[in-house]
């Protein structure tokens, strides 16, 4: 006999923006069921964010002792236990676990229910032997690594972001196709622990200024790792150990191949027509409010198609629940200060509106500002002088968008996604102190740059000239 529970809501899904909407539910007193078939912490702390920024940060340690030269430290060169780093990966994602586990929201008043869930109608859920009617849903279930259709790929061991942080030896030639964010960070970290590296892409990171993607693939080729771009890829073939990857006009042979070619929403096992819930193979169709066609249920994060972030599931899950919990029905997403990362070295930052997209929808008002890491003391002391923030703003100063690459980019865009959150003028960023010597001083000297043509102008000359014989 299946057991019937009831609830205010129910949450189907325990990655980052799930558990965020059941934390804050339960707590607020609502009667919250969380459904998650799979690992708790969902693909960011097991397969995704977690993982790869630990690999990186391995990466870049041996990065540094290859390079003490640059400050006069002399190295025989650093071993690598990759093993070792495994292990750290992996213990990572074990500190942070708890934090994620069944038993903290069990803890919290949330009753976990540890399998799969589908829907049996508009307002009830089965999941393993249990039944669970609820007022309100909610649909967090996440993607998963999407395979392209490319001839011979499904007879060919290949890795995703799924298995590879399960290796214990580098790779000797890790072929990846896809020129995103991961193929760029994992193609940067196995290179720096040991690994011969080729990326093979239609674009890379197609999305983002080309002037600044330069700059971080001049980077990737200086280290060493070949990019292959604007190819397409005829088949692949091999075996455990080898694989062959055939082009145009080449073919290319590595140890190892990871597939990074995007994510799809996890839709399949919902029955989703079930509850009357609309939806494509690129997600669930929701409004602003994140509603679904079913008003008793909504859908965040990935499942909903868009930018698969991790800090968007977690501001979807805010807005969800003001309007279930408070009561806050105005409430909508606005995604314009959405802001997004690629964690290489340098890192390609970026929020609102690219050169591009500012110049089809304003056309001439529209203003470009920018400042380089090579003017900046900081980046002088630490030898580490590539880089560039950008910033595109109207003639008035309103900030559409801004773009960093360099050093600590991922932190130094803070300032402009509060900017363009908060509708902020160029000058407020002009106008802030920052302590000496920062990185974060190029955010101010590219703001004050806005200024520099009136400021100096011969009209201005005149003034503070005039302003002399007053004084």
């Amino acid at each position: 006999m299946s057991k019937i529970i009831t609830a205010d809501i129910c949450v189907i899904g325990g990655g980052s923006g799930g558990l965020s909407v059941a934390a804050g539910a339960a707590q607020l007193g609502k009667n919250t069921v969380l459904v998650e078939g799979g690992k708790m912490g969902g693909d960011c702390l097991n397969y995704g964010c977690v993982p790869s920024k630990a690999l990186l940060a391995a990466a870049n340690a041996a990065n540094a002792i290859n390079n003490g030269s640059n400050f006069g430290i002399t190295t025989t060169g650093s071993l690598i236990d990759f093993n070792k780093i495994h292990d750290h990966v992996h213990g990572v994602i074990a500190d942070i676990a708890p934090n994620d586990s069944v038993e903290r929201f069990e803890g919290l008043g949330v009753t976990v229910i540890t399998e799969y869930g589908c829907f049996v109608n508009k307002n009830t859920l089965k999941a393993g032997d249990k039944i669970i009617k609820a007022k309100r849903f909610v649909i967090a279930t996440g993607s998963s690594p999407s395979t392209p259709p490319i001839p011979g790929l499904s007879e060919t061991p290949y890795l995703n972001n799924e298995n590879i942080f399960n290796l214990k030896k580098a790779p000797k030639h890790l072929i990846i196709i896809g020129g995103g964010s991961i193929g760029l960070e994992m193609a940067q970290a196995y290179n720096r622990l040991g690994s011969n590296v080729t990326i093979i892409a239609l674009n890379f990171m197609e999305n983002e200024d080309p002037e600044l993607v330069k700059v971080l693939l001049g980077r990737l080729k200086y280290e060493g790792i070949k990019l292959q771009e604007k190819v397409s890829i005829k088949k692949i073939s091999g075996d455990n150990n080898q694989v062959v990857v055939t082009l145009d006009n080449e073919t290319v042979t590595g140890t190892h191949l990871l597939i990074a070619t995007g994510r799809e929403p996890n839709l399949q096992k919902l029955n989703l027509d079930n509850a009357s819930v609309e939806h494509t193979r690129h997600g669930i169709s929701v409004g602003s409010n994140l509603r679904t066609s079913n008003k008793s249920i909504y859908a965040i994060g990935d499942v909903t198609g868009g930018p698969g972030f991790t800090h968007k599931a977690g501001y979807d899950a805010g807005i969800v629940i003001r309007r279930i919990a408070f009561g806050m029905f105005w409430t909508k997403a606005n995604y314009k200060a959405l802001p997004r990362a690629t964690y290489t070295s340098p890192g390609l930052a970026s929020v609102g509106l690219t050169e591009k997209v500012a110049r089809e929808k304003y056309g001439d008002n529209v203003k470009i500002i920018s400042w380089p890491y090579k003017e900046n003391d900081r980046a002088r002391a630490t030898s580490d002088v590539t880089g560039l923030v950008k910033v595109i703003v109207t003639k008035k100063g309103y900030i559409l968008g801004a773009c960093i690459v360099g050093t600590s980019a991922d932190e130094l865009l803070a300032v402009w996604t509060m900017a363009i959150s908060q509708g902020l003028n160029i000058k407020s960023i002009a106008n802030l102190i920052s302590p000496y010597p920062t990185l974060g001083e190029i955010n101010k000297r590219a703001a004050s740059s806005f200024y520099t043509e009136t400021l100096f102008s011969d009209k201005t000359k005149k003034i503070v000239k005039l302003l002399s014989y007053l004084g």
